[in-house]
């Protein structure tokens, strides 16, 4: 539920959303399709071995363009859980909230038309 939730905030963003399930699926999609991808949004909670946590080292890694935001309305991030460059957005959120931050800690060219018009 709270996955569909925010695939609908962050398409109303403007963005087209690769969704997975678990850290595993999602380090497939985002190899298969690391070119245009320009967003990683993981919860920190996820089934399997790697968590958001994990997700965000590895992306910050092997796609140092992608920009990153991690949530959790469960654990905050302690040092070094994340990568300097990742941000943290704490759960439950909004549509607002969500499109704030990313139009706050996203650059001018990574902004999706509708996020750059709504902030």
């Amino acid at each position: 539920m709270i996955l569909m939730d925010t695939t609908v905030i962050l398409e109303d963003a403007g963005f087209r959303v690769h969704d997975a399930m678990d850290g595993e699926e999602a380090k497939s999609v985002l190899s298969e399709h690391s070119e245009s991808i320009i967003l990683l949004f993981s919860d920190v909670d996820m089934p399997g071995e790697t968590n958001g946590f994990g997700l965000a080292r590895h992306v910050d890694r092997h796609w140092p363009h992608i920009e990153i935001v991690i949530a959790s309305g469960h654990v905050l991030p302690a040092e070094g859980d994340m990568p300097d460059r990742a941000t943290f957005i704490s759960k439950p959120f909004n549509k607002r909230t969500v499109h704030e931050h990313l139009a706050k800690m996203l650059p001018d060219d990574k902004k999706p038309e509708p996020l750059a018009k709504a902030v």
